[in-house]
């Protein structure tokens, strides 16, 4: 993966100015250590800051077509690329490259727009189109890697993070009101919004044009998250389908595995690294390098579990064991990273674990992120069922004490855990049709930390998140199964807005490593989609198909373990005498203030609960982290401090 950045103004008397493209390219320089490029002509400039993987000495970018018609700056992977590059030399295409990036521009002058089909990758890219004066900007199908653009008086300027918007002078950082507010129901903005004011991001799957002198694009989705209506799935013997998952699955392994530079994988110890691992090692001659963290607190440490499968895989491990302290120290420069305040601290170990990644001299690591999603892994989707059997019955006792065999870790007491059940998962329950219905009660509960808003911003957000995401569903979702739209609603908001940004993406690329997913490849997804859920999930037996397919690799207590979600210390890691000073200056009445977002007392009564507590509550735990990184992030982008 690398880092693009460019100008489009459409003037065909005027090149974009080189010293602000050099800044854009510059802002993005850990994204690509290994050199910077550029192509300036009237119109329009591409700049490229590489992260070398696949032919080192000749791939540098921007590269261009035969004949310097077409050029193209790009970041991500092709995986398919030799097949491709081999199909566009026998129609006559002449390469002056190894790189899979050539095979865009060829690809293009072959099938224009449509070559977007062939690709089986994971890309973020920008291609000019000289004789059409013609520029296409365009997102993988699941939104792995992430583009950025402004449209402003003086042009379109886009790139791989808002720091190079922000470095060409023409975007100013403001927070976005409703960009806020969607995070503080979804855990981010959904796609095209971003939190910054006047920024917007490519969806998923979408491409962008610009043409002529027009700085006002054309939005085409090429590819989008799909499911058969119901009675419509592929029904059968869960044995019927172990080949299938296992040839797709393993092929979507083995073609990640092109690389000029060492490969390797992260290992949490949950069955979806775990079987990743289990595949890698069938198809890595050599030793395999891998890569986990493990926690101080025991409640989130998975240490015992990552060395058994170690043990049973005989990898070559490295560990990294990190502490509250670790969190909190290094949070501003999470935040710098994931440009975004969060709701967990999660994407900070992540962080250190890239490091950990590149320190022991590997750029690409291969993630298990996905297949909770396209196999159904969550608890929600089990929560999901059991939810829509207690609305048939929403006067049932029985019923909704289904949902505390899914989460024996909840301390519910006999005279409270009725109250409770109903309180919280009852939400929803008098429409269980709604396409948002397995995901409302989280939404709810994220959006207590709204009642934190100060009244002057609460005047400017745009109320109505839900509704506005409720509007924006396709027609057809109407039609699948309910189990299907909650898979649906789970990949539009939180895999490629969170996990895959804050978390994935940004975390990686901090320590310039790329991140590849086997679990989402777009064939695999499409495989998954048409399955029949119950083969997906049998009961409330999460990943069913996928433990039968892996079932001979791994470890038998890998397999049969209850799913444990990645998750690290939150507020407690920001309290107590050893609490970094930014903390206390950015919850302080002062700052808050200053900033506006949110109100001082209420933040102060805040602080003083979850320091006397020594179990915060979920929502509160969310609110004070979510504050906090929104003071961190308003304090690094807009007043462009920096805390040591």
């Amino acid at each position: 993966m690398c880092g693009i950045a460019g100008i489009y103004t459409g003037e065909r008397a005027a090149m974009p100015d080189r010293a602000r493209l050099d800044r854009m390219v510059g802002a993005l320089h850990h994204r690509g250590p290994d050199g910077t490029g550029a192509h300036l002509e009237n119109g329009v400039a591409l700049g490229h800051a590489r992260l070398s993987i696949i032919d080192l000495a000749g791939g540098a970018q921007p590269i261009h077509n035969e004949d310097s018609t077409v050029w193209v700056t790009y970041n991500g992977e092709i995986f398919n690329y030799l097949e491709l590059r081999e199909s566009l030399l026998q129609r006559g295409h002449k390469f002056s490259t190894r790189s899979d990036t050539e095979v865009i521009v060829h690809a293009y002058e072959e099938r224009g727009d449509a070559f977007l089909d062939d690709l089986n990758g994971q890309f973020a890219f920008a291609l000019w189109d000289r004789n059409r004066r013609r520029l296409l900007l365009a997102r993988d199908r699941t939104g792995i890697l992430p583009l950025f653009y402004a449209i402003t008086p003086q042009g379109v300027v886009f790139g791989s993070e808002v720091k190079a918007l922000l470095a060409s002078g023409l975007v100013n950082a403001q927070l976005d009101p409703t960009g806020l507010d969607e995070l503080l129901t979804f855990w981010a903005p959904v796609a095209p919004r971003t939190v910054f004011k006047g920024v917007q991001q490519l969806e998923p799957g979408e491409m962008l044009v610009f043409e002529g002198d027009s700085l006002q694009p054309k939005r085409r989705r090429y590819w989008k998250w799909d499911f058969p209506a119901r009675g419509q799935h592929r029904t059968g013997k869960t044995a019927d389908f172990i080949g299938e998952l296992s040839g797709i699955l393993g092929d979507a392994t083995q073609i990640r595995l092109r690389a000029d530079v060492p490969v390797g994988a992260y290992l949490s110890g949950g069955l979806d690294s775990s079987s990743l691992v289990a595949l890698l090692k069938q198809r890595v001659p050599e030793v395999l390098e891998t890569f986990s963290i493990g926690f101080d607190d025991a409640a989130f440490d998975e240490s015992e579990h990552q060395r058994r499968v170690v043990d049973h895989l005989q990898t070559r491990h490295h560990h990294l064991q990190c502490s509250r302290q670790d969190i909190a120290a290094g949070f501003p420069k999470t935040i710098y990273h994931t440009e975004s305040p969060v709701l967990r601290t999660a994407p900070g170990p992540m962080r250190m674990l890239s490091a950990s990644a590149r320190a022991g001299k590997v750029k690409v690591v291969l993630t298990g992120e996905g297949a909770d999603e396209v196999l159904s892994g969550y608890d929600i989707f089990k929560e999901t069922k059991v939810r829509q059997f207690w609305a048939r019955f929403p006067d049932s006792s029985w019923r909704p004490a289904l949902l505390k065999r899914l989460y024996p870790y909840l301390d519910l007491t006999a005279s409270q855990s009725s109250a409770y059940l109903r309180e919280f998962f009852g939400i929803g329950l008098d429409d269980p049709a709604d396409p948002c219905f397995a995901h409302l009660p989280r939404w709810a509960t994220t959006a207590q930390c709204k009642l934190f808003y100060s009244p002057q911003w609460s005047e400017q957000v745009e109320q109505g998140a839900v509704e506005r995401f409720r509007a924006s569903l396709p027609a057809e979702v109407s039609s699948w199964h309910s189990f299907n739209r909650a898979e649906y609603v789970e990949a539009r908001t939180l895999l490629p807005s969170y996990l895959l940004a804050a978390q994935g993406d940004r975390m990686l690329m901090a320590s310039s490593v790329e991140g590849r997913f086997p679990f989402l490849d777009h064939r695999l997804i499409e495989f998954a989609n048409r399955l029949d859920p119950r083969l997906k999930m049998r009961v409330l037996r999460e990943k069913h198909l996928l433990k039968e397919t892996m079932r001979s690799a791994l470890p038998s207590e890998t397999v049969t373990r209850h799913k444990q979600p990645y998750r690290a210390p939150d507020s407690i890691a920001f309290l107590g005498p050893q609490a970094p000073r930014y903390v206390n200056e950015l919850m302080g009445a002062e700052r808050i203030a200053r900033y506006g977002y949110f109100d001082p007392q209420k933040v102060s009564r805040l602080v003083a609960k979850v320091t006397r507590s020594k179990v915060p509550a979920q929502r509160d735990n969310m609110a004070f982290v979510g504050i906090l990184s929104t003071q961190l992030w308003h304090s690094t982008f807009v007043d462009r401090e920096q805390w040591a």
